[in-house]
């Protein structure tokens, strides 16, 4: 079977979906995305390796560019959109593009993932000296994301690959190859489904790890969020409350009285010498 074919293959335990009930068809289905997570597992020395290098960019002022085609591309737009609002960073830390641009994240242009210039001048657009790329690409044979890789990697202070077949163009053109063996589909060649999940898996422990070890958490609390309406102040105010013993009234008008960050009200002056389960970090 050729690397390709891994993401292409048939599932043998779908042979005769056509004639499952609804609850087999839903039965086979959570048993192939129970396997995930054991995939996901067998990739953590890869997954490390990454993250380290993207503290170790973000230290020196570097940024992470996630860059892929059709669900993997919407994946990692996803991933970076969600840093600003849990992690307090800026909008470009971490930074999606996709193939077809803004257009491919709603509507299917499958042909973009064969565009090869097209990935060569979207990293050229937006790669800088100490930047990480992230290429994500279920079969590993995306020429838009290869494309990025290769001519990012002299720019870029490492390359990643997300993919699910470890002999494919990506993974021998990254510098830290993350392989995720989920296996054949149920359906066929939809690596929407366990390819998917696993890629989603891997890039909240690539973002959420390098944020914590960059300290942008303190101990489990997500302490530079952006309480931007009611229900993300009320978090603040449960975080502030846990952290330092004080009531909800008096929590929040500590909040209030440091413009609603929860790391200045856990630092201010009035919140010293309250009880707190969350030691101050780095």
């Amino acid at each position: 079977m050729t690397q390709r074919g891994r993401t292409e293959a048939r599932n043998p335990r779908a042979a005769k979906l056509g004639s499952f009930t609804t609850r087999e068809i839903l039965e086979l289905m959570n048993d192939e995305d129970a396997t995930v997570p054991a995939a996901v597992r067998e990739a953590l020395p890869n997954i490390e390796r990454a993250v380290d290098a993207i503290v170790a960019a973000v230290a020196k002022g570097g940024h992470v560019l996630y860059i892929g085609a059709g669900t993997s591309g919407r994946l990692g737009v996803l991933d970076a959109s969600e840093a600003p609002p849990t992690f307090g960073v800026g909008p470009d830390l971490f930074h999606g593009i996709i193939a077809g641009g803004d257009a491919a994240l709603r509507s299917s242009i499958e042909g973009a993932e064969d565009e090869d210039q097209a990935g060569r001048r979207d990293i050229a657009n937006v790669v800088r000296r100490d930047d990480v790329i992230v290429g994500i690409s279920a079969s590993g044979q995306a020429r838009y994301v290869l494309a990025a890789l290769e001519s990012g990697d002299a720019v870029a202070s490492a390359t990643v690959a997300i993919t699910c077949n470890e002999d494919s163009p990506i993974a021998h053109a990254a510098d830290i190859p993350i392989v995720l063996d989920v296996g054949p589909e149920v359906l066929a060649g939809s690596s929407r489904l366990k390819a998917g999940t696993a890629t989603k898996l891997v890039l909240n422990m690539l973002s959420t790890a390098a944020m914590i070890r960059s300290g942008r958490t303190r101990g489990d609390l997500m302490i530079d969020l952006r309480a931007t309406n009611a229900k993300l102040r009320l978090r603040a105010v449960r975080m502030v409350r846990d952290a330092t013993g004080l009531d909800p009234d008096a929590a929040r008008v500590l909040l209030e009285s440091n413009g609603w960050s929860v790391r200045k009200a856990l630092d201010a002056p009035n919140a010293a010498g309250k009880p707190s389960a969350v030691p101050k970090e780095r």
